[in-house]
């Protein structure tokens, strides 16, 4: 009976290991190739999948997602020989499970190599300032070449990044100079325009300025010479209308020689020739006018020089 137990056992373990190897569960985003005898059979989707055990086996098991590879900095050198170092990202899907296991060996390193090959000649076609600013443009080339190139390994390339161009440090100082001298260039030029509208609108506001004081002063001094006329013309009409003879007049100007004579300028006096025969009017007048009170004498005329428009005395000059 041992024996019988024995081989009962060893069938059942050979029955569960056959059922095992049968029933292959492929989890979602998932596929497995499936081998017969070394052969190409069939692929297997996500779910439950049935295989002849002992004579089926599972090649590989290929996840469909869309992966991430970064690659290590490949030194590049540009159109003017200067070596840069260039951090490549792939983003990529596999859309056929047999073309990946059967059409490439290795598809992650034939991608990256085909990477490293194509950036280097995009970029041997470039300078370096071209290369630092033109990002989108190799991306584009870069994902191009390699979508055409991997799509009979089943895999489609969706996104080339380029994570950092690094420069040689020489480079980078030269460039960091140029920047920094870019930027006090651009400093002093605003600097500059500033102080010039600056100087500008300072200009226009004296001259502003000025256009108002003229004008200010020009209403100011035709107001004052209005008010003057106005005065002269209110002391003409009054003159007019008192009817002022000669005595009045050569009264005025005896009482005004006083103010005419004040300073040491003074030195010659213009006398009118009516004013000289008002005053001998009222001289007569004064010596008349004594004589009835009783003072003694005629009073003595002095001599005075007698143009035919005016008369000019003299003030001594007191030294």
């Amino acid at each position: 009976m041992e024996p019988v137990i024995i081989v009962l056992v060893i069938l059942v373990v050979l029955v569960f290991i056959a059922l095992i190897k049968t029933i292959q569960v492929i989890p979602q985003a998932s596929a497995a190739i499936v081998e017969r005898f070394g052969r190409y059979t069939r692929t297997l989707n996500a779910g439950l999948n049935i295989v002849v055990p002992f004579i089926d086996t599972i090649r590989n098991r290929i996840d469909l997602r869309e992966q991430v590879v970064p690659f290590p900095p490949q030194p590049v050198i540009t159109q003017d020989n200067l070596v840069v170092n260039i951090d490549t990202v792939i983003y990529y899907q596999v859309t056929d499970a047999r073309a990946a296991t059967y059409e490439v060996a290795s598809y992650i390193q034939a991608i990256e190599q085909l990477t490293v090959t194509t950036l280097r000649n995009i970029i041997g076609g470039m300078d370096l300032e071209r290369t630092l600013t033109s990002r989108e443009e190799i991306n584009a080339a870069l994902r191009g070449v390699l979508d055409e190139a991997t799509g009979k390994w089943g895999i489609r390339v969706n996104r080339v990044e380029l994570k950092a161009i690094e420069p040689p440090t020489s480079i980078q100082d030269s460039m960091e100079k140029q920047m920094r001298a870019d930027r006090d260039k651009r400093a002093a030029i605003l600097t500059a325009e500033g102080t010039r509208q600056a100087a500008i609108l300072t200009a226009e506001g004296e001259k502003q300025s000025q256009i108002l004081r003229a004008e200010g002063e020009a209403k100011a001094a035709a107001l004052r010479a209005e008010g003057e006329a106005q005065a002269v013309r209110t002391v003409f009409e009054a003159i007019h209308a008192g009817d002022p003879d000669q005595k009045l007049l050569s009264y005025q100007y005896l009482q005004m020689l006083p103010k005419i004579a004040e300073g040491d300028a003074n030195k010659l006096w213009i006398v009118p020739s009516e004013i000289g025969d008002a005053l001998k009017g009222l001289s007569g007048a004064m010596g008349n006018f004594g004589n009835l009170g009783g003072g003694g004498g005629a009073v003595p005329q002095q001599n005075k020089g007698t143009a035919t428009g005016t008369d000019r005395r003299e003030r001594p000059t007191i030294d």
